[in-house]
């Protein structure tokens, strides 16, 4: 932990740097602050900072600017933080001026977070993280043929022609139906097959079927997300060699950026910050990334963020990606009719 006047000097040094991306330096700290403390006292504080890894100096006489783990002391010091209610009252009206559609609703999502945080905004398009079997229903076609249609939580539908080696009448593949829904309603893909045991050659083979099918979805990669506020991003002082802007736009056509910025392991309604060398992959180390979950937990769930310099805006950007992922998730709430969860 830092002293509450280093603490001040480092949120000084992160807060006029994000303004101004400039070097910070000491007269500058003193001036924003009005510490009863002289510029040399404040030199020497810095110093001490500088020796702790928070912040960077080429050489002493030069301003400070943050460092990755300088940025990391300054979010985790923000505490609550949430969009101003004025802009929250503007957002919600403008998701109410759109159409009732889910495609819809995410372009505005991205196009809203860009404009709030003045960088680049992602959101993916809700899909199952494990998907859970809701029912079955078995059509008889031909004696040997018959149309199953698989309903996965998420409403996602799946048909498939099964071919069997006897023939089965309507009335027995409706109560095989019957048994495989009481079976395995609500269950995951792991879940079916700890449950199996000792089935009819036809129960294994709708159960390989459908085990097969969820095993593809769980493995869907996502869909192509909506990106919005490249130019926000591209605009910044940080891009102005143009080597690190092509790098960044070659990683966006290379349509890579959603699996290297999300997190595995990020919980729904918890949104994270991860500050360049944080993140995991190499090509994004360069960058901040501020990521969230949205939508009903037992159905779909989407992703929302924003990406920009380790030079960003993280209290309005924490505070945008919540917002707006909270009001997803309560639209979303509604498509599939569930009740918002609490806090949303």
């Amino acid at each position: 932990m830092l002293s509450p006047r280093r603490e001040t000097i480092l949120k000084s040094i992160v807060g006029q740097y994000i303004m101004k991306a400039t070097p910070v330096a000491s007269q500058s700290v003193v001036a924003d602050h009005e510490l009863a403390v002289s510029p040399a006292t404040i030199r020497n504080e810095m110093a001490h900072l500088e020796e702790e890894g928070y912040i960077i100096r080429q050489h002493t006489s030069a301003g400070s600017i943050p460092s990755d783990k300088g940025y990391r002391y300054y979010v985790e010091s923000l505490g609550d933080i949430e969009l101003p209610l004025a802009e929250q009252r503007l957002v919600s009206h403008l998701f109410h001026q759109v159409e009732r559609e889910l495609e819809e609703w995410l372009r505005l999502a991205a196009s809203v977070t860009a404009q709030l945080v003045q960088n680049m905004a992602v959101v993916t398009t809700p899909r199952t993280t494990n998907c859970q079997f809701k029912y079955l229903e078995l059509v008889s076609l031909q004696e040997l043929l018959a149309l199953a249609v698989f309903v996965l939580r998420g409403a996602r539908i799946k048909q498939r022609l099964i071919t069997f080696d006897q023939t089965v009448t309507q009335s027995e593949l409706t109560a095989l139906a019957n048994k495989l829904n009481s079976a395995y309603a609500g269950l995951t893909r792991s879940q079916i097959l700890e449950r199996i045991s000792e089935p009819s050659p036809l129960e294994r083979q709708l159960t390989d079927c459908l085990v097969n099918l969820m095993r593809a979805e769980d493995g869907r990669e996502y869909e192509e997300p909506y990106l919005d506020g490249l130019h926000f991003m591209l605009s910044q002082p940080e891009f102005t060699q143009g080597q690190r802007s092509s790098s960044f736009t070659e990683l966006i056509d290379r349509r890579r950026l959603l699996k290297i910025i999300a997190p595995e392991e990020l919980e729904h309604q918890e949104i994270r910050v991860l500050i360049g060398r944080e993140n995991q992959a190499e090509v994004i180390q360069d960058y901040s990334v501020v990521i969230g979950r949205y939508g009903p937990a037992d159905e779909a769930v989407g992703t929302i963020g924003v990406i920009g310099p380790t030079r960003m805006p993280y209290a309005r950007a924490i505070s945008a990606v919540s917002y707006l992922a909270a009001l997803l998730s309560r639209l979303t709430a509604e498509l599939y009719g569930k009740e918002p969860e609490p806090g949303q």
